[in-house]
């Protein structure tokens, strides 16, 4: 795309989220306009088998876009070291006698997850630990991204898969962040399951204090959506949905239940975020392709203005 005087670019990201190892192809009409980012925040498995990293990483492949980022979810634990040891620990303290080859063959030794991202790497796919990672697109911008796979445990249980914490979590967010990634939502926004809240008071603290561009996650399949938050000029001491947002402000694009009303014709859902937004309003996307009926809900295409590379 072409650079605006502003010294911006406007680029383009196809956001998804929980593809659960099921392989996924991209709608064609997606593609009439080139993709710069593919954004995938996670649970790109369903039981974090080297089968389903295979099938995760081939349709990335199979996407024309020079830079694909992707975290890791709760259910991809073969990433969490000390989870997976558990795991497999268990699995065969439960079934006596169990095949270690077979166990192996299915999960791969420690750490065997980790290297076919690495070998990703060379085809434009990386996968992101958590902190601030940057990266020169093809188009001229610069982009800065936040990512974090941590997710809270449900209240009341032990963290038992992965990247999951009971106690709190610091999500190190930068002033200037263009684009948080994280597999769970921020609490209070598309986080609600059966009427009960599953986001992190921690995140939204994070995300309110530095107001990035866009903040694009999934982990709750029921609150897919787009909201278009608009921050109040003073930020509160405990930070939260309700004190925050100005929401007379605000602009919701999508939400679940408008899917299925048969508002969206296409097969995909955009959004748009501009410049003049910068550190006044953030995009916030749920992009969990998981539904009901298997992966039947909408990926998003997102525009947003980037500052160039300096030369």
């Amino acid at each position: 795309m072409e650079s605006r005087p502003d010294n911006t670019v406007v680029t383009r990201l196809l956001v998804i989220s929980d593809t659960h190892g099921q392989g996924y192809t991209i709608p064609e009409n997606i593609t009439d306009t080139p993709i710069d980012v593919v954004v995938h925040c996670g649970d790109f498995t369903l039981h974090s088998k080297l089968s389903e990293i295979r099938t995760t990483l081939q349709f990335l492949d199979n996407i024309d876009a020079s830079l694909k980022l992707i975290i890791a979810g709760n259910h991809d634990f073969s990433l969490d070291t000390p989870v997976f040891k558990e795991k497999i620990a268990e699995a065969k303290r439960l079934a006596d006698g169990v095949d270690d080859a077979l166990v192996q063959a299915e999960y791969g030794e420690c750490g065997e997850a980790r290297e076919l991202f690495d070998r990703a790497k060379k085809r434009g796919t990386h996968l992101l630990d958590e902190g601030t990672h940057r990266f020169t697109l093809d188009n001229g911008a610069e982009l800065k991204v936040y990512a974090s796979p941590y997710t809270p445990c449900p209240a009341g249980e032990e963290p038992t898969w992965g990247f999951q914490y009971r106690d709190g979590h610091t999500f190190d967010i930068k002033e200037g962040t263009d684009l948080v990634i994280t597999h769970g939502p921020p609490l209070g926004i598309f986080d609600s399951v059966n009427n009960r809240r599953l986001g992190c008071a921690d995140l939204f603290g994070s995300v309110v204090r530095a107001k990035p561009k866009l903040h694009c996650f999934g982990h709750v399949h029921g609150g897919w959506g787009a909201k278009m938050a608009a921050w109040r000029d003073k930020i509160s001491e405990a930070p939260s949905h309700f004190s925050d947002i100005d929401h007379g402000k605000s602009t919701t694009i999508h939400t679940l239940s408008t899917l299925r009303e048969g508002k969206e014709t296409e097969s995909f859902c955009r959004a748009r975020y501009s410049d003049v937004d910068t550190g006044v309003k953030t995009l916030f996307v749920n992009a969990a392709l998981q539904g009901d009926y298997g992966l039947d809900q909408l990926p998003w295409i997102v525009d947003t203005d980037l500052p160039c590379v300096p030369r």
